[in-house]
């Protein structure tokens, strides 16, 4: 026996038809808006059957786990997990959730002069396969925004939040491949800070200014400083300094180099300047260091 509704941990929010009626005709709400939006975990019995003129809407299930099937034009697809349909506005339809491994699902109802535009080409089962770049929880997290913002209050500009947000939602479906590489760039970009610490390490001795460091990431000195400051929390050149002092106290451990003979192994051809950035950094000389106990 098929239920539409009671499904334990369900949540939902049913915007309502008044504010639909405003919406359509409102500068913004006319080209894209939402109608019901919920949330539905392991949906046993979960069936929904409308015929033509019940579809007013756009629907969008969102499988994340289990399994269900929807029909259309009397034409069964099965959905699994990480896969997600939109059901066309104007077609009767079904659908409805696996009696062994029920689906959890993400749904909305959408409307709007653009609606149809996120729609297209979604009618059969389509996949969000997981993977390091995927973003799903990302946009799950999106989807949750959505529905918080409407489960709060029906102001306007609440509503026109989630109108801006649902426009991002849709398209990190509708593009899915640009929303995944946006961050696969950015990893990307992550990778050469990663590259150049290596070549730092690599070139400890050549005098590398900022110009030189960004020319061979391929990036601008002030995006390069950026990537740098967020993944090490200093600048290119503080980094590579920090490099310098690290690999002469190695020098200063484990060899008996003198004091001339290390700092162009680090970088600095003057020695005096590497003794007066030794002790800045570390409080002590490098013949105070060295002469430390350690261990």
């Amino acid at each position: 026996m098929a239920k539409k509704e009671g499904f334990k941990g369900e949540r939902a929010v049913t915007v309502p038809l008044s504010i639909v009626q405003v919406l359509k005709t409102d500068f913004f709400g006319k080209d894209l808006h939402i109608t019901h939006i919920g949330y539905y975990p392991q949906a046993d019995l979960h069936y929904i059957e409308r015929k033509t003129e019940e579809a007013n809407q756009f629907v969008l299930i969102y499988c994340i786990d289990g399994e269900g099937w929807f029909e259309i034009d009397r034409k069964r697809q099965h959905v699994v997990g990480h896969q997600f349909f939109i059901l066309p506005k104007g077609k009767a339809h079904k659908y409805g959730s696996s009696r062994q491994q029920p689906w959890t699902i993400y749904w909305m109802h959408f409307d709007g002069e653009k609606a149809s535009f996120f729609a297209k080409g979604f009618d059969k089962p389509t996949e969000i396969s997981p993977n390091s770049h995927s973003r799903i929880q990302e946009r799950i997290q999106l989807f949750e925004e959505i529905f918080n913002t409407l489960s709060k209050n029906l102001t306007m500009n609440n509503i026109y939040y989630s109108i801006t947000s649902l426009f991002h939602f849709l398209g990190s479906m509708k593009f899915r491949g640009e929303y995944c590489d946006s961050i696969e760039l950015v990893s990307k970009k992550k990778d050469q800070v990663d590259e150049l610490i290596h070549y730092m390490h690599e070139n400890i001795e050549q005098q590398l200014t900022l110009d030189q460091l960004a020319k061979l990431s391929g990036l601008s000195a002030s995006h390069l400083s950026l990537l740098f400051q967020r993944k090490t929390s200093c600048s290119p050149l503080q980094y590579l300094k920090h490099l310098r002092i690290q690999k002469a106290c190695q020098l200063l451990d484990y060899t008996d180099m003198k004091i001339i003979q290390i700092s162009p192994k680090v970088g600095f051809g003057d020695a005096l300047y590497f003794t007066r950035i030794f002790k800045k950094e570390t409080g002590l000389s490098p013949k105070e260091y060295r002469s430390l106990k350690k261990g």
